[in-house]
């Protein structure tokens, strides 16, 4: 057996808290953001992949949005609790960086807040690059790299955002998150815009939407924070055609 890189053994070891903490309905942040996502991926009958789908909550709505949806991720658990919950119409056990499946295989590749907690985003999004058809696209989402480097001074609704630090540079975050008698162990890693921009453009991929969206409803104080200052950024990207 291959040794696991360090991402894929911290999600192995994090999988039962993540499966509680994201298969909650309303629980994690997801949720707040479901409509909008929706429309923004928008309805397809081509074949979808999702590269780290977790416990299988954005394959299911991209299924439902007509995709033929195959689910991946390099932790076999999260793979198991997707095909549990009946989240896709197939599934593998595939990290990132290597994925089973031919060039230009996919209409769609979904990276849903998946490239923060790989080691290596080039390699991902090279892959991510291969698998699509011509024409077809990558939608990624990510928190956003300004708000992973900073944080609000405050639990009032108007309260500062407040950025100690740089906001450049790749640091590795890691903690513990508790609420509503849910406790989810994160770690990863926090990039700048400019390091996401420069590993699309070198695997060959450009940019032809973007969004900072709001949540859907602004139900508590801390979406209400989320409604000043976006807490993920959407991005949809296309391969540029080979220079003759």
């Amino acid at each position: 057996m291959s040794e696991q890189k360090p991402d894929q053994a911290h999600w192995t070891a994090v999988a039962d808290q993540w499966i509680a903490w994201a298969g909650t309905p309303g629980h994690d942040a997801f949720w707040a953001y479901r409509a909008g996502l929706v429309a923004y991926l928008g309805a397809g009958r081509g074949r979808a992949l999702e590269i780290g789908c977790g416990e299988g909550r954005v394959s299911r709505e991209a299924r439902a949005l007509g995709y033929h949806v195959t689910a991946t991720d390099a932790v076999a658990a999260m793979v198991q609790a997707a095909r549990a919950a009946d989240s896709a119409d197939r599934y593998d056990v595939a990290p990132a960086h290597s994925l089973p499946y031919a060039d230009g295989e996919f209409d769609l590749v979904i990276a849903y807040n998946v490239l923060m907690d790989v080691d290596d985003v080039p390699a991902a999004l090279r892959e991510a690059r291969r698998v699509l058809k011509p024409g077809g696209t990558l939608f990624i989402s990510i928190v956003h790299p300004f708000r992973d480097r900073g944080r609000f001074a405050g639990p009032e609704v108007d309260a500062p955002f407040v950025v100690d630090g740089t906001y450049f540079g790749r640091e590795h975050f890691d903690g513990q998150e508790t609420r509503d008698g849910l406790s989810m162990h994160f770690a990863g890693w926090s990039l700048p815009l400019q390091d996401y921009m420069a590993a699309l453009e070198a695997a060959g991929l450009a940019i032809v939407s973007l969004r900072e969206p709001q949540p859907d409803t602004a139900s508590t104080a801390q979406l209400r924070q989320w409604s000043r200052m976006p807490m993920f950024l959407w991005i949809k990207a296309r391969a540029i055609p080979p220079a003759v």
